[in-house]
């Protein structure tokens, strides 16, 4: 398999921890932040966040998200 066959890798990050506030953006523990891991692409990630946001939908300040380190590494390539 040549390096044109081999799909491109989108590295996305799932990570997430407790917010100050429900409406926020301010996480209380930095130190505390659940680092779930990189995924190659969007779909394994949203996996990974929809499992970890569902196992925690009792506490309203915890909150996961995906970040698509693919976009930050290769900003040429964003669209």
């Amino acid at each position: 398999m040549s390096e044109t066959d081999t799909p491109k890798q989108l590295l996305h990050l799932v990570f997430g921890g407790e917010l100050d506030s429900p409406e926020g953006l301010t996480f209380r523990d930095l130190d505390e932040l659940d680092i779930v891991g990189i995924y190659p692409n969007y779909a394994e990630a949203y996996k990974a966040w929809k499992a970890k946001a569902q196992s925690t939908v009792d506490n309203a300040h915890m909150r996961y998200f995906i970040v698509h380190m693919h976009r930050l590494l290769d900003p040429e390539t964003a669209a």
